[in-house]
């Protein structure tokens, strides 16, 4: 009753022992039974990107009875509450405790949704053409082929094209994005999604690549001639065609929906009830918590040796009405997010994204104890070689958690079947009719390929070579210098497109259960090899002061109509890595009041309008930060495409010499593991939805013998394992 810590029954003597404190409210809750009508009733199809909240997925709250006594320790003595014998001070106690919000209630308030559509920079004074364009009311048709939906309207000259071409050759033919591409005219809205509701209509910026809010669309509208009161709708907006794409195929394949599945409960088979963004065997619970501070709370090795009991003990894991009710990580969510600006709040992530998250806080809470850090045996050290054409090599050598791969789609193993199934495609796409999930053929690329297009040779342009004083194409192979005890392997299935529209690869990758990495070996510097000078790998000290764009880059940005001195800025400020980068930082910075200043001469321009925030962020992922630096500067700040930028160019993180870096990290080497290079598959995560930030994740653990799909707060047996439908893969030495 001095705090407000709460305990369960076998719990709360360890407080008693440890603060001195005698007095506690006991709070007895027994679950109401549901209303008949209530289970009966049928669930609703989502509308919104959300949980929790009207229109979003389901995230049903029990409701309990409660009663409340007072206990005395060491004895357990109880005393009724409420009661008038009590001191005033234990009431006004009681009731401060009562009426406070818990863990749990605070995180409820804070339900998931995805964020808010921003105002348009463009609706406010957004040039409409008068050209006498008068759009009716229904028979739309793109005005460059016979495509009558997933139509947009351009709100500049009120053109009337259809949307993206879909990975499977569904949606549109581009038109409207090309249009833009042309023009540069910036916001379109769907038509079929104009209603009297305009708040609800799908508008989109392609400047700024997202749906966005038109506080003046019916004035925009009405330029056109277009009465939104009357209209229907009659199409789905792109928020709820991603969330219909979630509830289909591969929501049900990776589910194992429909399948008659074995529901599993005691020890190691506890269900997480859903939070919205969603080890411990040297220590103790006891243990933990006599050494964690003052408020246990707040303490990360504290809270994950309460999530990792609570999963492993079997305590939370026994049936009840909906299989088993599972535990609600609340509070270690709080602690783990507490420092991120993204995972503390109720937004969906990147699994990948936190995991990485999770190993920097708990090393961070573990520094120099790597006993009691369970990612040790995660740890392992990739050693590249650098070869310019003088025949001098270099070595670099970088620490990582995960290896991200990437799938080779021109390595799949079923080229006939595919062909055949685009064929048959177009033919019914010129009858008008849709293919069904079923009948759809995806590529199937083994992970052997995904595995050589790691350690294969890659070439390395503008590579800088201090023996040859200039810039050059490098040839750079990889290999694992030291192999850890658990092997994460990363698949990258979201990618970007041309003109950086993101995209979700839906492939099989057929993953074997037992893989050998053997070969995968760095074997160092070799007998006969030569060493680049000082200054190799990036030093670059030798380059001139001031940047010099690419012309290569300008000249092809020039040719697609921008302006030649936004073209130089651009490249510069990427490092001259590439045209994509170089236009998606122009696309990013033409409002810039600078935009048409001189070049200056300070090398550390393009450094300069990296967003601060933004580094941090990247260096809490466990991005070094001059790569976090570089990464931004070549994708326009936007911290999803820097990550993305980062796994694309390896080379960027090991930039540092050998002879400078190894000093550091030898100091940290001893406590890396390695061994074998055979490992056994032991759980894979799988993704639905066509993006990182929203859908849905499930795990599939391979435990006593037998996979299990552990999904939210159900554990069963896994009846069709989607072995082949990964995102994140987990390998355990052999």
């Amino acid at each position: 009753m001095t705090s407000f810590l709460g305990f369960g029954r076998e719990h709360v003597a360890w407080n008693y022992e440890k603060s001195g404190n005698p007095v506690y409210l006991h709070i007895v809750q027994r679950r109401k039974p549901e209303p008949d009508d209530e289970a009966d009733r049928p669930l609703k199809k989502p509308t919104l990107l959300a949980i929790g909240v009207e229109g979003g997925f389901t995230d049903q709250e029990l409701e309990y009875d409660e009663a409340f006594e007072i206990v005395i320790l060491p004895e357990f003595t109880s005393l009724p509450f409420p009661s008038i014998d009590l001191p005033e001070k234990v009431r006004i106690a009681v009731d401060k405790v009562i009426l406070a919000e818990s863990a749990d209630r605070k995180q409820q308030l804070a339900s998931w949704v995805a964020d808010k559509k921003k105002v348009s920079a463009h609706a406010m004074d957004l040039k409409q053409l008068d050209n006498g364009v008068i759009v009716p009311p229904t028979g739309w048709k793109c005005s460059k082929c016979d495509k009558t939906e997933n139509l947009w309207l351009n709100l500049t000259d009120g053109m009337i094209l259809c949307g993206r071409r879909l990975w499977d050759g569904s949606g549109g033919n581009n038109h409207a994005i090309e249009h833009y591409e042309q023009t540069k005219y910036p916001l379109a809205v769907k038509l079929g999604t104009i209603t009297a509701d305009l708040e609800a209509a799908d508008v989109f910026s392609y400047p700024e690549d997202d749906s966005v809010e038109d506080p003046l669309l019916a004035q925009h509208l009405s330029h056109f001639g277009i009465d939104f009161s009357s209209l229907q709708k009659t199409e789905m907006t792109t928020a709820e065609r991603e969330l219909d794409h979630n509830t289909n195929y591969d929501w049900n394949r990776i589910q194992e929906s429909g399948k008659d599945a074995e529901l599993l409960y005691g020890p190691g088979y506890t269900g997480l009830v859903n939070l919205g963004n969603s080890y411990f065997e040297k220590q103790s619970l006891k243990a933990a918590f006599a050494i964690a501070p003052a408020d246990p709370t707040l303490d990360l090795n504290m809270q994950m040796t309460k999530l990792a009991h609570g999963m492993l003990s079997g305590k939370h894991s026994v049936p009840n009405q909906e299989g088993q009710e599972g535990i609600r990580p609340r509070m270690f969510k709080t602690v783990i997010a507490a420092k991120h600006p993204e995972f503390s709040s109720m937004r969906q992530q990147d699994a990948l994204d936190f995991f990485l998250h999770l190993i920097d806080q708990v090393d961070q809470a573990n520094t120099g104890n790597h006993e009691l850090n369970p990612f040790t045996g995660f740890k392992f050290i990739i050693e590249e070689r650098l070869q310019c054409p003088s025949g001098k090599v270099s070595y670099n050598k970088r620490s990582d958690y995960i290896l991200s791969l990437n799938i080779p789609l021109h390595e799949a193993t079923n080229k006939e079947q595919l062909e055949a199934f685009h064929e048959k495609k177009a033919a019914m796409d010129l009858d008008g009719k849709e293919v069904s999930n079923e009948e759809i053929v995806r590529p199937r690329v083994p992970l052997e390929a995904c595995l050589a297009s790691f350690s294969g040779a890659e070439e390395v342009p503008e590579f800088y070579s201090t023996a040859l004083n200039s810039k050059t194409t490098a040839i750079k192979t990889a290999g694992f210098k030291t192999f850890p005890d658990y092997l994460v392997l990363q698949m990258r299935k979201f990618v970007m497109e041309a003109g950086w529209v993101p995209k979700k690869l839906d492939v099989y990758v057929d993953v074997p259960d037992i893989i050998d990495i053997s070969h995968m070996r760095s074997k160092g510097i070799q007998p006969g090899e030569e060493l680049l000078p000082e200054g190799a790998s990036g030093d670059n000290k030798a380059e001139p002061v001031h940047p010099v764009a690419s012309e290569d880059i300008v000249s092809q940005l020039a040719s697609m109509g921008f302006n030649y001195l936004h073209c130089q800025k651009a490249a510069i400020s990427t490092s001259n890595t590439g045209v994509e980068e170089a236009m998606n930082w122009l696309l990013s910075h033409m409002d810039d009041p600078d935009i048409n200043d001189p070049i200056s001469k300070d090398s550390q321009a393009a450094e300069q309008t990296v967003d601060e925030t933004s580094v941090q962020t990247l260096v809490s992922f466990g991005f070094q930060e001059d790569v976090a630096r570089k990464a931004l500067a070549a994708s326009g700040g936007n911290i999803e495409r820097a990550t993305d930028w980062i796994f694309s160019h390896p080379e960027a993180s090991s930039s540092v010499p050998t002879d400078s870096s190894t000093s550091n990290m030898e100091d940290d080497d001893a406590h890396i593991p390695d061994g074998s290079g055979r490992y056994k598959l032991m759980a894979f995560v799988s993704h639905m939805g066509t993006s990182t930030h929203c859908g849905h994740y499930v795990a599939h653990v391979l435990k006593d013998g037998r996979w299990v799909i552990f999904n939210d707060s159900k554990v069963a047996a896994s009846v069709d394992l989607p072995k082949d439908m990964g995102y994140l893969y987990f390998f355990q030495r052999i």
